[in-house]
Formats: structure tokens, C-alpha cells, sequence
């Protein structure tokens, strides 16, 4: 484990360091993306600005409610500080930002095909920090399992000298391939404005809702972690979307001329 790098002296979080390069390297391939289709317009910094601020609200409250009894929660001052963060939280926030800011500055050009490919590679660069300051995932009887010292396991909570899935590294190499099909694939085949982030949506849900049986979260109900219980609940809407749209004949693969 490496909770801090040493950078000119000083001690950066690792997580944190990892977080934010994932952070520029989305907003890099949002600015190509955007200037390859031609959408320039000025409202879309605030769309992108909308992304950040319901994606950060939600990372940071989206596991607040965990206990039926609104008791056993932490306050939302202290879930703010120091409670848990929210992948799957920071994505449905920055859904709702993205249509709240569309909504204020009046933008009704799609934007799901500029976000795809920038969250794909910026979501595979950010779980770095996770992979190198986290609890790997649940023992494996696997040759390439992490082993954590001792000082570590005591500080996540964790077994000792056992090999331990590499969780984040499945989810590294997930959104490296899926950054890949979608840049180099995808995005020039698919006519239908917006729908490249329905696709990535559906396949990261199933992906996480599988490696989860890795990951090592606590279990909430009948074998299944917070997060495939929130996965079963919004995947169908994903899934009735897609049914909607392929009815309508929206996702025929077509050559699509680079614009």
C-alpha cells in the first residue's frame, strides 16, 4: 500500500493525487471530443461544471443512507467529512448536474458522447489511487493475489499474508478496454446523438455489479453489497431505455465519417 508519494518534498495524498489526474485526463479527452463534433458553444463548461459539482455532492452523501433507522447514520456534516465515498453516487450525481445545468442555461444538444469516452479514462486513471492506498478485495485462491504486511491489514481491516483480489485492477483494466472500444470504435460508428454513455453505463453496471463479489463491501441483504442493491434498482431503467430506443431503430451500426 502507498497512502502517500513523496513529490518535491512533499507528501501527497496518493488517492488524492490519482483522483485529480483522472479528473484533468477526463476534461482533456471531453475538450477533443467536443471540438471533434463540433459542439463549442460556451453553455458547455457550464454543463461540465454541473457534471463536477452533483458528481462531488453525491460521491460524498450518496452512502449516507445506510440504515433504515435514520438514527444509526452519521449526520450529514459528518458523512461530508468523513464518511465513505461513492462511485456509483458521483455518477448519478453528475447525471442529475449535467440536466440541472442544461435546464439553467437553456443547452439541448446531447453531450452522453462527449462525457463516455472522458469518463471511461479518466474513471481508469482515478482507481490507481484506490488500487494503491485501499482494501484490495476478498481472499483468492488465485497465484496473483495481493498480500498485505501486517501493518497494513491491521489499517484496512484485512487478513494478513493472504492472497487477496486485485479488485481495482479489474476495474483499471474494465474502463481502459471500454475507453479503447469507445474511442477507437464506437464513437464513429453509432449515428444517434448522446447514446455512447447509455452503453458505457450498461456495461460498467454489469461489470461492478460482478466485481463486487470481489471487492470485499460489507454485505447489506441477502448476499449483495449497497452497491448491487443501488445497481438493481437503476440498471433496469438503463435497460428499459436501451429497449425504447432500439424500438425506435436508433442503434443501427453505421460507418460514421469522422467529423
Amino acid at each position: 500500500m502507498l497512502p502517500t508519494i513523496d513529490l518535491a518534498g512533499l507528501a501527497i495524498p496518493t488517492h488524492g493525487l490519482f483522483v485529480g489526474l483522472g479528473v484533468l485526463v477526463a476534461s482533456l479527452v471531453f475538450v477533443v471530443e467536443a471540438r471533434r463534433r463540433g459542439q463549442t458553444d460556451d453553455r458547455i463548461w457550464y454543463i461540465v461544471l454541473g457534471a463536477l459539482v452533483g458528481g462531488a455532492i453525491f460521491m460524498r452523501l450518496g452512502p449516507w443512507f445506510q440504515h433504515l433507522d435514520l438514527r444509526e447514520n452519521a449526520s450529514l456534516p459528518e458523512q461530508w467529512l468523513y464518511g465513505n465515498r461513492s462511485i456509483l453516487g458521483g455518477l448519478f450525481g453528475a447525471w442529475i448536474g449535467v440536466h440541472v445545468a442544461k435546464r439553467l442555461v437553456g443547452y439541448t444538444s446531447r453531450t452522453g458522447d462527449l462525457f463516455a469516452p472522458a469518463v471511461a479514462l479518466g474513471m481508469a486513471v482515478g482507481r490507481i489511487g484506490c488500487f494503491l492506498t485501499e482494501l484490495p478485495g476478498t481472499p483468492t485462491g488465485t497465484s496473483f493475489g495481493i498480500r498485505l504486511d501486517a501493518e497494513d491489514a491491521a489499517r484496512l481491516g484485512a487478513p494478513a499474508g493472504v492472497p487477496l483480489h486485485p479488485s481495482f485492477a479489474y476495474e483499471i483494466a474494465f474502463q481502459a478496454a471500454a475507453f479503447a472500444i469507445i474511442w477507437f470504435w464506437l464513437r464513429h460508428r453509432l449515428a444517434s446523438p448522446g447514446e455512447t454513455l447509455t452503453f458505457y453505463l450498461l456495461g460498467y453496471g454489469v461489470f461492478r455489479f460482478l466485481v463486487e463479489f470481489t471487492r470485499g463491501n460489507e454485505i447489506a441483504w441477502h448476499g449483495l453489497t449497497r452497491p448491487q442493491l443501488f445497481l438493481l434498482a437503476t440498471m433496469p431503467l438503463v435497460l428499459a431505455r436501451i429497449a425504447v430506443q432500439a424500438r425506435k431503430g436508433v442503434y443501427r451500426l453505421e460507418p460514421v465519417e469522422a467529423r
